[in-house]
């Protein structure tokens, strides 16, 4: 008797365990859409498939370079007597940086002016008495000599007193500033550094492969850290040879750097652009499963059922501005999914939200 109760008991429990299943997948049915009604629709964001006109790329990392870099330096030694620039200060070509002291030049320039003076009447008073054959030819070709000498001696001080103010040799931007006013100079000491900040370089490499698509005036676009834009550019200078260590090829471009917000030095992304463009068919880079087994996308089918979605394989190419060139699998017009594959399965109704966009060009990368 204790048998048959606990066997009758158990089966009260299986069946109400199985009735609980089976009572629970009728209910999903039934909110699916009742007994054959199929799965439920999800709604989704779709995009067509589109063709662009894409113009080649070549990426490359490399830097800003000044076009003239030179430490102004001064010839001869002096103590310094004014400073005329600030850190940091632009300056045109021929601006005075630095004056050394001259007053030992200056007095010794007024001696030798006299010199020359006395040497010129000397020369005057000797031309004379030639004329009158008072003097010999020889009397007189001395007294030439004196006065050229003494004219040379002149121009040499003036030169040696030039020396002394030192100018920028062209137009650019200064660098910090480090001298004194009553510092001594010994020759050759650096004084400042000056470069020329517009036009500004782009010094790159390309592997060698694509040294034949490579052309002086190709256009080029600089991304740096420090701005949020692209500058344009052209190529301007290809080397002549490949470096041997990585069998790449130095290139440079020339950027405009009018507002000077370019500086040597910054790291700068380098897109090398063909002159030619080509066709391509492209969907946003969310409409994209990519995985090792094969990149997929999930196309909406229109039937007398309504919409419903298919895996497509596809074979993708370059990603761009949030979207991915499709090489194989979609042709223009068709539509896919363009967001949240993995919330949608293959095969499954769906309707479309038209209230919802995406920005491509938002998601990059890959």
């Amino acid at each position: 008797m204790k048998i048959f109760v606990r066997f009758l008991v158990a089966l009260l429990l299986l069946g109400a365990i199985f009735g609980g299943i089976f009572g629970y997948k009728f209910l999903v049915q039934m909110q699916a859409g009742g007994p054959g009604g199929g799965p439920q629709a999800a709604n989704v964001m779709a995009t067509t498939v589109t063709a662009d006109a894409w113009r080649g790329e070549r990426s490359a990392v490399g830097s800003l370079t000044a076009v003239d870099r030179v430490s102004v330096s001064t010839e001869v030694a002096g103590i310094i007597e004014s400073i005329n620039f600030d850190s940091g200060e632009r300056v045109a070509t021929g601006d005075v940086l630095i004056e050394l002291d001259k007053s030992v030049d200056r007095a010794e320039l007024e001696g030798l002016q006299a010199e020359a003076e006395l040497a010129r009447i000397q020369f005057e008073r000797a031309e004379d008495l030639l004329s009158r054959r008072a003097i010999s030819q020889s009397e007189f070709d001395e007294a030439r000599a004196r006065l050229d000498s003494a004219t040379a001696a002149v121009e040499s001080q003036q030169a040696r007193l030039r020396q002394k103010t030192i100018r920028a040799p062209f137009a650019g931007a200064l660098g910090l500033r480090t001298l004194s006013v009553g510092q001594f100079l010994a020759p050759g000491s650096n004084i400042v550094e000056l470069r020329r900040l517009d036009p500004i370089y782009a010094d790159f490499t390309l592997p060698e492969r694509f040294l034949p698509e490579l052309s002086q005036g190709q256009p080029v676009e600089v991304e740096t850290s420090a701005l949020d834009e692209r500058v344009r550019g052209e190529i301007t200078a290809i080397d002549t040879g490949i470096n041997e260590q990585t069998r790449a090829v130095p290139v440079r471009a020339t950027l405009t750097n009018a507002d000077g917000l370019l500086r040597p030095g910054m790291f700068a992304r380098v897109t090398v652009l063909e002159p030619m463009t080509r066709e391509v068919v492209t969907i946003p880079r969310t409409a994209v499963s990519f995985n090792t087994y094969g990149d997929f996308a999930l196309r909406i089918n229109e039937s007398e059922q309504g919409l419903t979605t298919e895996r497509v394989q596809i074979r993708t190419g370059e990603v761009r501005d949030g979207r991915v060139e499709v090489l194989e699998g979609l042709a223009e017009g068709e539509r896919v999914v363009a967001a949240g594959l993995v919330k949608v399965r293959p095969g499954q109704p769906v309707t479309i939200d038209e209230q919802s966009t995406l920005n491509p060009s938002e998601v990059t990368g890959r």
